[in-house]
C-alpha cells in the first residue's frame, strides 16, 4: 500500500498525496464482482465536496496550495451547528431529506447484504452529530437501536424522531432511560436497545454501541471484514483491575444527579469468575447478547452491578472473561486485552500521550483534551486512519470540524469506490 510505503519511508510525503488525489477521483473503475455499479442517487452528495487536497495533504504530511490549506483550517471550528428546528423541516419531506442529506440506500456489496450488523445509539444533545454519526454509519441491510436520554431538551427528541422516522431500519428504543454519568442508567440504555434488536425481524451478527462523540473510522464493507475474521469471537478492553478500580465495585454508591460512595461494603460478586476491567465500547455477536438477556446467572451478576461506580467499565469486561459466556476470552492473564488491542474503540487519553520514540503509545492530541480523552484534530487524522479499531472517540465540530469533514469524505470515497489509504 502507498501509505504504508510512505510511512516505512519508501516514498516521498508529496508523491503519496498524488496517488491519494489520483485514487480518490478513480471512483468509475469498481473492484470486479464485489461492488454494484452506483445508480444516480449514490453520487457524492454536496456536504462531502470539502477540498479533498487539502484533507489528504492534512493527512499525508504532504503540500498543497497554501492559501487553500489555510481555508480549511480556518474553517475548523464549527461556531454554529444544525439546529433541532432545521431538521424538523428538513424531515417533511423525507425523500428529499434522504437524497439531499447523502445517506447511502442501497447495500453496496453481496458480502455486506449477507452479513448485517446492529447498533446500538446512546445519545442526549448535539443533534447535527448524531445525524452525522448516524449517517457515517448507515446501510439499509443493518439496524440501529437509538436510545435518547429522558433529560435531553423536548426539542432534541423531536428532531431525533424525525430523522429516526425517515428511515425504515432506524428506531427509538422501547424504554428509555435517564442517563446519569457513571451510573447503571448507561448499561441499562444499551440494555434496552439490547432487547429491542433482538426481537427486531433482522437477523444481525454482530453488535456495536455507540454515543454521540463517536465516529467511525472504516467504511461498513471494512468493519464486515474485520467481524468476519473474528468467527463469533467478541473484542473489548478487559484487563486485571487495580485496587484502586476495585473499590468501584466493593462499595455501594448511591444515585441522585451524581454517582455519591457510600461506606457500605458490597457483597462478593455473584459469579465463580475474577472480575476484571475494561470501558463502556463492545463489539459482541448475538449470541452474547441473547446470553446475557437470558442467562440466569448473569442476570445475577446485572442485578449486583446496578448500585457500583461505572459499571460499564467492570461489567462487559467481566462477562467477556466469563467461560459460559459465548465469544467469551479465559481469565487466564494471556487474553488480557487493553483498549489498543481491542476493536472496539481508539481513545487517546492524555495520561498516557507522549513521544511514541521514547515508549509513548501515541502522540499528543492535536485538538483538545476533555477529561482526559482527546477530542480529536485533523492532525490527528493519519495516526487514526493507521489503526485497526472500527471506531474513535471523540470528535466534536465545536473543536474541529475538518477532522469529522475530511473523515466523512475519506469513508464516503472508500465506501463508494476503490480502497484509498
Amino acid at each position: 500500500m502507498a501509505f504504508a510505503r510512505y510511512m516505512n519511508g519508501q516514498m516521498s510525503s508529496g508523491t503519496l498525496t498524488l496517488i491519494l488525489v489520483a485514487m480518490f477521483f478513480c471512483v468509475a473503475f469498481w473492484e470486479t464482482g464485489s461492488r454494484r455499479n452506483l445508480s444516480d442517487d449514490l453520487k457524492i452528495p454536496q456536504q462531502f465536496s470539502v477540498d479533498l487536497p487539502g484533507c489528504l495533504a492534512i493527512i499525508s504530511g504532504g503540500t498543497v496550495n497554501r492559501s487553500e490549506l489555510q481555508m480549511l483550517l480556518a474553517s475548523r471550528t464549527k461556531k454554529n451547528l444544525l439546529s433541532e428546528d432545521f431538521y424538523l423541516n428538513a424531515t417533511k419531506d423525507c425523500y428529499a431529506y434522504i437524497e439531499k442529506r447523502g445517506f447511502i440506500t442501497e447495500t453496496l456489496s453481496e458480502e455486506e447484504n449477507n452479513f448485517p450488523i446492529a447498533y446500538t445509539m446512546v445519545i442526549h444533545e448535539k443533534i447535527e452529530m448524531f445525524e452525522r454519526l448516524l449517517r457515517a454509519i448507515y446501510a439499509p441491510q443493518n439496524i440501529y437501536c437509538v436510545h435518547v436520554d429522558q433529560k435531553s431538551t423536548a426539542d432534541f427528541q423531536k428532531a431525533v424522531v424525525a430523522i429516526v422516522s425517515c428511515l425504515p431500519n432506524v428506531f427509538i428504543a422501547s424504554k428509555l432511560e435517564s442517563v446519569i454519568y457513571a451510573s447503571w442508567s448507561r448499561v441499562q440504555a444499551d440494555l434496552n436497545c439490547m432487547k429491542d434488536l433482538l426481537n427486531s425481524h433482522i437477523n444481525w451478527k454482530y453488535l456495536l454501541n455507540t454515543c454521540g462523540t463517536d465516529f467511525p473510522i472504516k467504511t461498513n464493507r471494512e468493519i464486515v471484514k474485520v467481524l468476519k475474521v473474528l468467527n463469533g469471537r467478541n473484542s473489548m478492553e478487559s484487563e486485571a483491575t487495580n485496587d484502586y478500580k476495585k473499590l468501584r465495585w466493593q462499595y455501594h454508591y448511591n444515585v441522585t444527579d451524581t454517582v455519591i460512595k457510600t461506606n457500605e461494603k458490597k457483597s462478593p460478586p455473584p459469579i465463580s469468575s475474577p472480575m476484571f476491567s475494561g470501558n463502556a465500547y463492545f463489539v459482541v455477536t448475538r449470541a452474547f447478547v441473547k446470553h446475557v438477556l437470558e442467562n440466569s446467572v448473569v442476570q445475577k451478576f446485572l442485578a449486583w452491578e446496578e448500585d457500583t461506580y461505572s459499571p460499564d467499565e467492570h461489567l462487559w469486561a467481566t462477562l467477556q472473561r466469563m467461560p459460559s459466556v459465548p465469544g467469551s476470552a479465559p481469565a487466564n492473564s494471556k487474553y488480557d486485552m487493553s483498549d489498543m488491542q481491542g476493536l472496539a474503540r481508539v481513545v487517546k487519553w492524555s495520561y498516557l500521550a507522549g513521544d511514541v520514540e521514547k515508549g509513548a503509545p501515541y502522540y499528543p492530541c492535536t485538538g483538545e483534551y476533555r477529561r482526559a480523552v482527546c477530542v480529536y484534530g485533523a492532525g490527528d487524522l493519519q495516526w487514526l486512519l493507521m489503526q485497526h479499531h472500527l471506531f474513535a472517540n471523540k470528535f466534536d465540530p465545536k473543536i474541529d470540524d475538518v477532522a469529522i469533514r475530511c473523515m466523512e469524505s475519506i469513508l464516503r470515497f472508500k465506501a463508494l469506490g476503490h480502497e484509498i489509504l
